[in-house]
């Protein structure tokens, strides 16, 4: 190592701290030093050397962008009105999502709503049936949440292990699931001034869009941490997370969050609306149906390593990912690296918030043998991530929502990864 600081002491701990620092950036390999496979054409680039103190850089400007190498993307599934594009979970840090990788579930495409025109209709079983526009709800004492927002079908294709799920990115396989800060008017402040009555227990909450999504929602949840919220990580809401209005319901499936959100009507009982009927009910092995199965259950998610990385070489790897729950906090995550033999405690990156993703990390040696990686999160309510044998004894292999199974992460000897399909027992 040449030595650029001549003359220079240290003291014992600062030399000591320097040589942790060296060391471990030696030995401990991340996703930087894997090889992505849909990158890799075989062609090494000639490596060109540019000093950037010789040359101006450019000026300010009225928006900023990516740098040209991290421009990040969501994955298109399906464009239709009806479709979906999913975050890129393994190519992010930290545990906000910026608002342009947001993922995207729509029943009737985007409406284009003007801010002037927008109106929310609060109607029922209230004293007074009152209508808001943009500005009125703005007036209102401001309140922000961070928490994350997941698709209750997120994960269909590795619970029911289809052939293409092997070799599936985590944005592929999981990436229906989001965190940002939103910012509203609490939801129990605007129910105060229409003045809901005592016996009200339910209310609709339904969208603008084509579609008129709508869902029956507890009057409890108001009172709890519902929000009605216009911002997104400090900005208006984009237009597909629901400009200019969308309901918040933090820890509850993503087709609850009712974006352009237009009319909330109260009432003593459940509306049963097409969408929780024909829609987001799920059937049990009984033959009998789950409904209103609101609350995402405790999650977690190896996003490196996975597919579509390659280990290149043995030794000290990172692995990382991610765990949530809507019960409140994660509490711990465990990850294991022998199938799920022996499990091990991750390392949780703060902040740790209720309903929140979380990031983690565990460091593993890997000897260059075919192994499984697995994590299993726990929440603060003490939920334990199932496996997929104790979710499918449960819910059965009929269901369409809610797959918060054990995912595994098959590591061959080469150094490519794949789904575990048969490894999730």
């Amino acid at each position: 190592m040449k030595d650029l600081t001549p003359g220079l002491k240290f003291s014992r701990r600062s030399l000591m701290m320097l040589s942790a620092s060296v060391v471990g950036g030696a030995l401990i390999k991340t996703a930087s030093d894997a090889i992505k496979v849909e990158h890799s054409n075989g062609i090494i680039p000639e490596k060109v050397v540019f000093d950037p103190t010789k040359v101006l850089g450019a000026g300010p400007s009225t928006l900023g962008k990516r740098a040209p190498n991290e421009q990040l993307q969501r994955y298109v599934v399906d464009a239709s009105p009806s479709g979906n594009s999913r975050s890129p979970l393994q190519d992010m840090v930290g545990m906000i999502t910026p608002s342009d990788l947001h993922f995207e579930r729509h029943h009737g495409g985007v409406p284009q709503i003007a801010p002037e025109d927008y109106e929310l209709l609060i109607h029922g079983m209230v004293e007074r049936p009152l209508k808001f526009s943009l500005n009125d709800l703005k007036r209102f004492p401001q309140h922000s949440k961070i928490c994350f927002i997941e698709c209750s079908g997120n994960g269909s294709k590795s619970y029911h292990k289809t052939a293409e799920s092997e070799t599936m990115s985590p944005q592929a396989l999981d990436g229906l699931v989001s965190t940002s800060e939103w910012t509203g008017v609490r939801l129990s402040t605007l129910f105060r001034e229409a003045g809901i009555q005592s016996a009200a227990k339910w209310f609709l909450a339904e969208g603008s869009d084509a579609a008129v999504l709508s869902r029956s929602i507890p009057v409890e949840k108001a009172w709890d941490d519902a929000l009605v919220a216009y911002a997104q990580n400090g900005e208006a809401i984009r237009p597909e997370q629901g400009y200019p209005v969308r309901l918040l319901l933090p820890g509850w499936e993503g087709n609850t969050h009712v974006k352009w959100l237009r009319r909330m009507e109260i009432a003593d009982r459940p509306f049963m609306t097409r969408e929780e009927t024909s829609k987001y009910t799920d059937p049990l092995p009984d033959c009998t149906a789950r409904l209103f199965s609101f609350v995402m259950d405790a999650k977690s998610l190896i996003t490196f390593p996975a597919f579509p990385y390659i280990l290149p070489d043995k030794g000290w790897w990172e692995i990382k990912g991610l765990a949530w729950s809507g019960r409140g906090k994660i509490t711990k995550v465990e990850v294991s690296t022998d199938t799920g033999r022996h499990w091990h405690p991750a390392e949780l990156a703060e902040p740790v918030l209720s309903k929140c993703q979380t990031s983690f990390r565990f460091l593993w040696k890997w000897n260059g043998g075919e192994t499984t990686l697995m994590s299993r999160a726990t929440d603060e309510t003490g939920y334990i991530q199932p496996t997929f044998g104790q979710l499918v004894k449960v819910r059965g292999k009929g269901t369409a929502y809610h797959y918060n199974h054990i995912r595994a992460w098959k590591i061959l000897k080469d150094g490519q990864v794949r789904l575990g399909l048969n490894e999730m027992i």
